[in-house]
């Protein structure tokens, strides 16, 4: 449920009601995880509305704290901060027990949990630390738009140094994993200029032509499908225009702006808006994906949060953990198949 003073225990219910026919059939079976306080005054503060989610069949409450708090909503504290922590560490605990098959994160403010001690840039590098693996990678997908990338938070004068050959690489190969499971066979991906104009020539930047172009080219003698480095200013209009099915971009406003604008829906009269989409995590040893806004303290506790968000990141979990299941297997009867042949050709 992430921050317990955000909107995470209000999302999480509602995206809970969102999913009831599903749960109703014995479809899937959703833990909240994270403060069971808040999950109350959420329940209270929206006059019972959203008192029929801990209800469902399939729902359960996990509270991660010793003693329950009262968190006072919109407001930072290191203790929220804390449980922002737990609730993660506990997911991770229940997927390696085999009693989830992914996790989905509300947000967490990160000012509080460094308040609590915990100094991680977000979710993606705690669940990196708490699953003991490489940093893991950032990409945003909503529909037909999928952004990985090679950097995330790191100040913009660290990129140039952070664009390697083996970083590159790396991301690249997850992006294809995560398109293969999301049920794209063939993946197709451009990779993000660095430099304005890919550097051109060396005039603007040199890391198009040292680094980039030649890890691609040799991704491409590797079998992958890669095209770049392709400028920054025209690669998501190709990719929105259907001539790819990811791009890798190398900086965090570099896949974050084009991302945003493509995932607001703004009320022309209002001048409000809401943001879709969903933050997935690769390189870890298990389904992760996240709302891709923040814990809204201006409107925690209100009863005016908007749950699409949560409802896509579950239902893109869902479509991970079948894509990946699916993978797996298909690997296994190859392997079978080869191992067949191999045995057939010793006889």
């Amino acid at each position: 449920m992430g921050d317990p003073a955000g909107i995470g225990p209000e999302i999480s219910l509602r995206a809970a009601l969102t999913f009831k026919e599903r749960l109703i059939a014995g479809e899937l079976k959703l833990l909240l995880v994270g403060s069971s306080a808040a999950v109350s005054r959420s329940e209270e503060l929206n006059y019972g509305a959203l008192r029929g989610a801990i209800h469902l069949p399939g729902v359960r409450i996990i509270g991660v704290e010793e003693e329950p708090h009262s968190h006072a909503f919109g407001q930072l504290s290191a203790a929220a901060g804390e449980v922002a922590y737990r609730a993660a560490e506990a997911c991770v605990g229940l997927v390696r027990s085999g009693a989830a098959d992914g996790i989905v994160t509300a947000p967490l403010n990160k000012e509080a949990l460094f308040l609590a001690g915990r100094r991680f840039a977000g979710y993606t590098d705690m669940l990196a630390y708490l699953t003991g693996s490489q940093q893991a990678v950032m990409m945003l997908a909503h529909g037909p738009v999928r952004i990985s990338h090679v950097t995330t938070h790191v100040a913009l004068s660290e990129v140039p140094k952070l664009v390697t050959p083996e970083r590159l690489e790396r991301v690249v190969r997850l992006t294809a994993d995560a398109l293969r499971a999301f049920g794209i066979k063939h993946p197709r991906i451009a990779v993000a200029a660095l430099n304005p104009h890919a550097g051109e020539g060396g005039n603007f930047g040199i890391e198009d032509d040292l680094v980039i172009r030649p890890t691609i080219d040799a991704l491409c003698t590797a079998g992958l499908d890669v095209d770049g480095p392709v400028p920054g200013d025209t690669v998501f209009v190709k990719h929105v225009g259907g001539q790819y099915d990811a791009v890798v971009a190398m900086y965090h406003d570099q896949g974050h702006i084009p991302f945003k604008l493509l995932g607001f829906k703004i009320d022309p009269a209002s001048g409000k808006w809401d943001l879709h989409g969903t933050n997935i995590s690769l390189g870890l040893p298990l389904v992760r994906t996240s709302v891709d806004h923040g814990t809204a303290f201006d409107i925690a506790g209100s009863g005016t949060a908007n749950a699409d968000s949560m409802v896509e990141a579950i239902e893109v979990a869902l479509k991970l953990i079948r894509g990946r299941e699916r993978v797996e297997d298909q690997s296994e009867a190859e392997k079978a198949k080869r191992e067949s042949k191999l045995k057939g050709e010793r006889q």
